[in-house]
């Protein structure tokens, strides 16, 4: 509380009246009697209660919990503990209220508590008395008609969860409590007059309702609305847990979603409570990025205004311009738009809520910050109206007294100064919520009206004039974008979308005409753009994140106009939608950490169990990644090595979670792998290592992931350690199988890559999974020399790090063996030429990957002059990449700076070209003069080192 302030006259001689009224006072601790003069000004429930009840101040128990901080709730289930009948639990009931109410106020107005201990108290309160009246009323009801089970006998307990700031815990001082009740399962009870369940908990639920609310000489506990429930006033008083499923299911509406946010379990059985919540989870969190929230929250914020001009409500805190509402409103709907993605947001508290915005950047810091210091003033003014007398209002006084006492309650000396303060408060709250709900409208409702565009989709079908529109707007196929959009208004799919879905396609399709218009091929950019929009139309969610979001659209008609590749990635996984909306997407990389970091988020409060839902968020990981780097790498500011890192650096990622997966998912059933051999009884180890561009860390834009499975299992006694025990060949091979499903298999949310095993031992003829010790013989042995020129570009990426390690012991060893130089060309050259002949090479174009002179004869180039001279230079084998094995060979002296030089930087030229066919969608193939003359000088390099097979020793150094 602010600095005390002088008691105004009218107050102190009031108060000092009914001091001298009530005797004994002088007796209480120093701290209660300093502080009892401003709190009973302040308060004239409080002083009537401690006249009323003035035995509590020659209480120890009361006085030491007075001045301490608890919560209320273990004096009022004591209270509750010897009640035998209806009539007692209502007198015991209202004055532990009273007496606790009074507590509470008394440590809130004299400054001994801050704001979240008044509210957790009152909500504790509640909860208490709620539970405490419920179990008393569950044991007399089951007298009389037994106990409610299901249809298998199995009991059934009423729950009671607490709706709007109950279930938040920030219930304010003379708040109602929203109920909703429900029961697990339909049944019937079993005594000598048995119920249903719905009728027996409608009946139990009456009770309650009436031990709560009903007014006697004693007062009340809580004034209980139940208008929150499925169907309001007209619907059942209880309801089955399959009933509350399906009505959500079949008829929930916004609001309704909006209320559970903040539900909780607070009486009866919260486990079983806690488990329906969870089953709802989707219905109030969408697992993707909800924009209809902004519509709907911002058409009940309009109810509410017109209600507030309606009644004259401009004064009151809660529901007036810049009132705790607003405030409520701007958390609440960005848990609806972003709550089934990030768990923090699922939150019931407001502050929580408001303190994750501002660390994560949706509301700038010290916006999050004000909105919070905001709540807490105009929460501690909603308390202190409330306290006054023990009433539900929100309305600032009138009268001049009450403006003084209110004005005392909260620090301030003067009326003026608490109001100038207050207003203060409001105009900021104001101010932001207009710029969170209000500034997206502004730009949806005038920029279609100020767009040309929006008269060629009104009357599409007028071709000459609209064909005329689109072609002075840069469309360079204005008639065939004309059909496009014909296409569109007329067919089948805006025929099927409701009133709703259709507004915004009528706001949105000029949108789509204005910002392919600023882009370099208007049309092919719009045909992009269509595709995900059709894909989309059916999701409203979607429309109006791009109807209320313009940066999103822009964001997306950029990555449209760039890559069709990304566009129709978007049109399959609109998810990644909600990737553009922050503005950094065009300029920010991720890092390997925040990969790291991303990827936990993402998996978190997914079920370990659920095999398919950790697919799914592994593919949502993949897939925004993959976005984020492509927006960054069309922006242009990011060399093509780093793109490729950071894509291999993706990858990596989801093969290390896929096998975790995997093996948590096969030893959770079969136990962990063991074998016995010289070193004695021990664990068998996994890894995983990567081949191809993967392993080189060239990874592009739709890259298969090249994989190879080894174990280090031997000896004897090779099984797990489990009731369903597997040879462990079985279960690493199980293990492999899983881990390529993981990667490859389709799910709702797509694929995360094509895996290619064929570059294990034997090929596709050899076995999935191979041990560390046959692998060694079939690389010393069998093994072909483009196998070896494979293994330059093999590293482990996941699994055991001491078998990785052993891995790459080994492929040094291979690969730094002294090498037949003849017969080395003579393989290299060989294996070139079968690929050659199996191309199917096109005299119109050049493919910069397979033909002649281009990535290919540099890679196998490359894999040559390092395998020659390995045995002599072994830090030649510390890389696995093309560019950096190009510079150990001109450190090495082996290729002069001129020739390295050349190489790697037409290597380079070449994978950028590549690497922008895929984004865009097509082959990579160029016109034979745009690849000179770096094709020429490639091919006359691959003479000069390695010719044919009959040129050996030809330009060797």
């Amino acid at each position: 509380m602010p600095p005390a302030a002088v008691i105004p006259e009218a107050l102190r001689s009031s108060t000092e009246r009914a001091i001298e009224a009530c005797p004994g006072l002088d007796q209480l601790p120093e701290a209660v009697r300093a502080a009892l003069p401003r709190v009973w000004a302040c308060s004239e429930f409080v002083a009537r209660a401690c006249r009323q009840d003035a035995a509590l101040f020659a209480t120890p128990a009361w006085l030491a919990a007075l001045m301490q901080a608890g919560s209320p709730a273990t004096r009022v289930r004591a209270a509750l503990a010897g009640v035998g009948d209806e009539t007692a639990l209502l007198h015991v009931l209202r004055t532990q209220r009273r007496r606790e109410m009074l507590r509470i106020a008394w440590r809130d107005l004299a400054g001994w508590a801050d704001l979240e201990e008044t509210l957790h108290d009152l909500s504790d309160l509640a909860d208490a008395c709620t539970d405490g009246a419920l179990a008393a009323l569950s044991r007399w009801h089951a007298e009389r008609h037994g106990s409610a089970r299901n249809a298998h006998g199995v009991p059934q307990s009423l729950v009671v969860l607490g709706m709007g700031k109950l279930g938040a815990r920030e219930l304010n001082f003379s708040s109602d409590i929203d109920l909703i009740f429900c029961y697990p399962e339909n049944g019937r009870s079993d005594g000598e007059r048995p119920l249903d369940n719905e009728e027996y908990f409608t009946r139990l639920g009456q009770r309650l309702i009436r031990t709560l609310d009903q007014v006697n000489e004693d007062g009340f506990v809580f004034r209980v609305d139940m208008r929150l429930r499925p169907f309001g006033e007209a619907g059942p008083l209880a309801m089955s847990f399959s009933a509350l499923e399906t009505y959500y299911q079949n008829h929930g509406r916004d609001w309704e979603r909006y209320a559970l946010v903040k539900a909780r379990p607070v009486a009866g059985d919260v486990r079983q409570g806690e488990a329906l919540l969870e089953t709802l989870r989707p219905f109030v969190y969408r697992r993707y990025l909800d924009f209809n929230a902004f519509e709907a929250l911002r058409e009940m914020k309009h109810l509410i205004d017109q209600d507030v001009v309606r009644r004259g409500l401009e004064d009151n805190i809660k529901l007036g311009r810049g009132g705790i509402r607003e405030i409520e409103f701007i958390g609440q709907v960005f848990q609806l738009i972003r709550g089934g993605r990030e768990a923090p947001l699922r939150a019931r508290g407001l502050l929580a809520v408001l303190h994750h915005l501002g660390a994560h950047g949706y509301l700038k810091e010290h916006e999050a910050q004000e909105l919070a210091g905001a709540y807490v003033f105009l929460r501690r003014v909603e308390n202190r109206l409330q306290m006054v007398r023990d009433q539900q209002t929100h309305d600032l006084p009138h009268d001049e007294l009450e403006r003084a006492r209110l004005a005392l309650s909260m620090g301030f000396e003067t009326w003026p100064a608490f109001a100038t303060a207050l207003e203060r408060e409001r105009r900021r709250v104001q101010q932001l919520f207009d710029a969170v709900f209000a500034a997206p409208r502004a730009v949806r409702q005038t920029a279609p009206q100020e767009s040309p565009f929006a008269a060629v989709w009104r009357d599409v079908s007028s071709s000459p004039e609209a064909a005329a529109v689109l072609e002075n707007r840069g469309f360079r196929t204005p008639t065939e974008t004309l059909g496009l959009l014909v296409q569109l208004r007329e067919g089948p799919l805006l025929r099927a979308l409701n009133e709703r879905a259709r507004h915004r396609m009528d706001e949105l399709v000029p949108r789509l005409l204005d910002v392919a218009a600023t882009s370099e091929a208007p049309d092919q950019t719009l045909q992009r753009l269509l595709r995900v929009v059709e894909a989309i139309a059916r999701r409203s969610a979607y429309l109006a994140l791009l109807v209320e979001r313009p940066t999103v659209l822009e964001h997306l008609a950029r990555l449209a106009a760039h890559s069709a590749w990304l566009a129709d990635m978007v049109a399959r996984t609109p998810l990644l939608l909600d990737e553009l909306i922050d503005p950094r997407v065009f300029s920010e990389f991720p890092s390997r950490e925040s990969l790291h970091a991303e990827l936990e988020n993402t998996l978190r409060g997914v079920d370990a169990d659920d095999l398919e839902a950790q697919m799914d968020a592994l593919r949502q990981f993949q897939q925004t990644a993959v976005v984020r780097v492509a927006a960054a790498d069309i922006a242009g500011d990011v060399p093509l090595m780093k793109v490729s890192d950071f894509l291999t650096w993706i990858a990596e990622q989801v093969i290390g979670e896929a096998f975790r997966i995997a093996w948590r998912h096969l030893t959770a059933r079969h136990g962990e792998p063991h074998c016995r051999d010289a070193r004695g009884e021990r664990p068998a180890r996994f890894a995983v290592v990567a081949y191809g561009k993967l392993g080189g860390i060239e990874l592009g834009y739709g890259s298969d992931l090249d994989l190879v499975f080894l174990h280090d299992s031997t000896g004897e006694a090779q099984a797990t350690r489990g009731e369903r025990a597997l040879d462990n060949h079985e279960f690493f091979t199980r293990l492999a199988q899983r881990i390529i499903n993981i990667l490859s298999v389709p799910t709702t949310s797509g694929m995360l890559y094509q895996v290619d095993t064929r570059l294990r031992p034997s090929g596709s003829a050899g076995l999935m999974v191979s041990s560390l010790d046959a692998f060694t013989r079939y690389q010393h042995e069998h093994a072909w020399t483009w196998e070896h020129q494979a293994l330059l570009r093999a590293r482990p990426v996941a699994g055991d790090a001491d078998l990785g390690a052993a891995f790459d012991a080994l492929r040094r060893e291979i690969l730094g063996r002294p090498r037949d130089a003849e017969k080395l060309r003579h393989d290299v050259a060989d294996m070139r030429a079968r690929m050659l002949a199996e191309h199917a090479h096109a005299d119109d174009g050049f493919d910069l990957k397979l033909d002649a002179g281009g990535l290919t004869d540099i890679e196998f180039l490359v894999q040559y002059l390092v395998l020659h001279h390995a045995a002599a230079h072994p830090a030649l084998l510390d890389w696995t990449d093309n560019i950096r094995n190009l510079d150990g060979l001109m450190e090495a002296g082996i290729l002069d700076a001129e020739r390295g030089g050349f190489l790697a930087d037409t290597y380079r030229a070449f994978r950028r070209i590549v690497h922008r066919a895929a984004l865009e969608g097509r082959t990579p193939r160029i016109a034979p003069a745009a690849g000179e003359p770096g094709r020429s000088r490639v091919r006359a390099l691959w003479q000069e080192y390695i010719g044919t097979p009959a040129a050996a020793g030809k330009g060797l150094v």
